[in-house]
């Protein structure tokens, strides 16, 4: 399963780039890519703090032959970004319930699931944000990017073409296997 990316400048948000693709052409899955997003957003209508430079990803599939609920591809996609952000980083990281990804209690990647109906099928958006080299500054909240914890330089084209890899891998899982099966990979 080969996911085509979607490559953009500047958008309002990714996930509703992937909204508007599913409603409106026959594209089944995909990856929406932008350089910043002027209304990123988070779980409960919270702003997400796009900083050119940290990623903006939304990946978009059907779900309807999934046997899997939508908090258990929470719990999935939180996994596979875990497994993302461990390529680079090699230490403990943790899964805020329920979508954010912490290193040393600080944020630093958020995921927004979303799901869309058109006819008679359904897909899941998954947008994902990951702070590669500028932390939001978030009232009660710690932040912090790849680039200062691990004290390298993070290409963000290898880091697209690393989740694109994960999420081709695990996709066509999601249709055959359940959470503990998936996540023990």
């Amino acid at each position: 399963m080969k996911l085509k990316i979607f490559n953009f400048k500047r958008v309002n948000s990714t996930n509703d780039v992937a909204i508007r693709m599913i409603k409106n052409s026959k594209s089944k899955l995909g990856m929406i890519v932008s350089e910043t997003q002027k209304k990123g957003r988070g779980n409960h209508g919270k702003k997400w703090i796009s900083y050119k430079g940290n990623l903006f990803v939304s990946i978009f599939f059907c779900i309807d032959r999934i046997n899997l609920s939508i908090k258990q591809l929470t719990k999935v996609n939180c996994f596979l970004i875990k497994r993302l952000i461990s390529i680079y980083y090699k230490n403990h990281i943790s899964i805020k319930y329920p979508n954010d990804l912490l290193i040393n209690k600080k944020k630093v990647s958020g995921i927004l699931q979303e799901t869309l109906k058109k006819k008679n099928s359904t897909y899941i958006i998954v947008g994902i944000g990951i702070n590669l080299v500028k932390s939001p500054k978030i009232r009660n909240y710690k932040t912090t990017n790849l680039s200062d914890i691990t004290k390298i330089k993070i290409n963000k084209k290898r880091i697209i073409y690393d989740l694109k890899s994960i999420y081709e891998n695990f996709i066509p899982l999601f249709f055959k296997k359940n959470v503990k099966s998936i996540i023990s990979i």
